[in-house]
């Protein structure tokens, strides 16, 4: 704001006095001083709007910010959880065709099946059994 030092105050004074004379001065004077108050009232008022202004935009940038890493976070597990399903349908293929591979002593088992259905005792096989 305007600085104004004792000396040039006391100028404004005599300035003032000469040019209102000793009647008009006093109401001159609470004149000015409501002016000033005015001014002072509007200057601050102005101020604290635009500081609620910059905190609300400070605050709707951290809400940006937080909107962006939760997004962020979100693809990430989203990502993840897609790689996670790509692993387990290629597990899944890969035991699929260990099955698909194994299916060729099927029939050996379907024998003895048939074999214990039909109370028939199932052929021997040639296998070392451990008599431990």
């Amino acid at each position: 704001m305007i600085e104004i030092s004792f000396g040039k105050l006391l100028l404004l004074a005599l300035v003032a006095l000469i040019v209102l004379g000793p009647e008009r001065l006093p109401h001159a004077a609470r004149t000015a001083g409501a002016l000033l108050r005015r001014v002072r009232n509007g200057w601050d008022s102005v101020r604290s709007e635009v500081e609620r202004e910059i905190q609300a935009e400070e605050i709707r940038r951290t809400i940006r910010e937080t909107a962006e890493s939760a997004r962020a976070a979100h693809d990430s597990v989203r990502d993840d959880l897609r790689a996670t399903g790509a692993d387990m349908r290629q597990t899944g293929e890969r035991v699929r065709e260990t099955f698909t591979d194994t299916q060729p002593a099927a029939p050996a088992v379907q024998a003895e099946t048939t074999a214990i259905a039909s109370d028939t005792p199932p052929a021997p096989r040639n296998e070392p059994h451990d008599r431990s």
